[in-house]
């Protein structure tokens, strides 16, 4: 007799892994043995054809000496009960495992030289497929970083293009925020288990996320935020990508390393310029230095990737109109004459406006309640961008 609960997990093992009715469950458990990375699971996928037949075919068809003791052990007797945990996860709504031979799989990152065997998606898995532009930058922006991340997301996704970044603090959350702003697509590719979100503060957005998009990882449940897996998360960034653009990043900014693998991945790289006196801007000119596309506004991007992803520039929405700065009397009107988008300090403005410390201050307290200046790090001030 047929076990009508046993008809039900193969339907569903169906859905969620099309390429592989009822094979899910070696793929997880291969994910799962340790010292099998990315590169010795393709290995063992080309010389075994599948997970399962890797597993059937018994220990003595592995070399003692290519693998660990630790290795043929897990082998020979798979953690099942982590692999049935994740199976139950990937039945509920909206979860999915897809298999490095699954046709969701993304055909941009199969290119790559090193493809993620499996993915673990929370969202719609159609969207791992749209044309993305990664957006990428400091966790500790400027005021106006911010401002550039959100508004180049937002315009780029109302054009057409999906905007993929990491979810981090600062730029990554800026160009999520604006995806979401301008009614596109966004992807957020996690350094983590899709059972945690990181940082814990962006629980929020992550929902919105996966609700406009997908989060996505390459790491098994409960994996926790370690500082080696981001830069695996990072070449998933620009893997997904048609290119990457970089909004304030310092020399040793993981931005960096995320526009390095896009250059060696064959990917776009766009880097937007700042003051020569902002650190954050340092990585962003190495990287023009380096042949990255120096970007003003966003049509420079769409001249490189319009042609790829058939967006036109004549898609973009209309760009924000700047206003024109209120003329104000008295010392307000001095501070705003010598402060730019350039973020100063008091005792810098002091120097320049000639004025007193106290005078300085309660100005730029005046201006910040108007909207006219904003607070940076290190107790500096900058002018903000005012649009509509």
């Amino acid at each position: 007799m047929t076990d009508p609960a046993g008809q039900q997990t193969a339907r569903n093992e169906r859905q969620i892994s099309p390429t592989a009715p009822g094979d899910l469950r070696y793929w997880l458990a291969l994910h799962h043995a340790p010292g099998v990375g990315v590169a010795a699971f393709h290995q063992l996928l080309q010389q075994f054809g599948s997970p399962q037949a890797a597993f059937e075919s018994g220990a003595g068809a592995f070399s003692t000496g290519r693998w660990r003791r630790q290795t043929l052990d897990y082998l020979a007797a798979p953690d099942w009960q982590a692999v049935d945990a994740e199976l139950a996860w990937a039945r509920q709504p909206d979860n999915h495992v897809i298999t490095f031979r699954d046709p969701r799989y993304p055909a941009l990152l199969r290119e790559i030289a090193d493809p993620p065997p499996l993915l673990y998606l929370h969202g719609n898995p159609a969207a791992l497929s749209a044309l993305q532009l990664a957006i990428v930058g400091s966790r500790n922006p400027t005021p106006g970083g911010v401002d550039t991340a959100h508004d180049f997301a937002r315009f780029l996704a109302g054009a057409g293009l999906a905007i993929c970044s990491g979810l981090a603090l600062g730029v990554d959350a800026a160009s999520h925020r604006g995806a979401l702003a301008g009614g596109g697509m966004t992807i957020a590719v996690m350094g983590t288990g899709l059972d945690r979100v990181y940082p814990a503060r962006h629980r929020d957005l992550a929902h919105q996320i996966a609700n406009n998009g997908a989060l996505v990882s390459e790491f098994r449940l409960g994996t926790a935020p370690r500082p080696e897996n981001f830069p695996r998360r990072n070449r998933l960034i620009s893997g997904l990508s048609l290119g990457t653009l970089v909004i304030e990043a310092g020399i040793s900014s993981g931005s960096l390393v995320t526009a390095r693998l896009a250059a060696e991945q064959g990917r776009e790289v766009f880097a937007i310029p700042g003051s020569i006196h902002n650190p954050l801007a340092k990585g962003c000119h190495l990287l023009i230095r380096q042949g990255a596309k120096l970007v003003e506004n966003a049509g420079d991007v769409l001249e490189e990737l319009g042609p790829l992803a058939g967006v036109a520039a004549a898609n973009l929405p209309r760009q924000d109109v700047v206003e024109p700065t209120p003329e104000f009397s008295g010392p307000e009107n001095i501070v705003l004459k010598h402060l730019g988008f350039e973020a100063l300090s008091i005792d810098t403005l002091v120097a320049k406006s000639g004025m007193a410390p106290e005078i300085v201050s309660a100005s730029l307290v005046a201006l910040e309640l108007l909207g006219q200046v904003s607070s940076a790090a290190g107790g500096r001030y900058c002018r903000v961008h005012k649009s509509r």
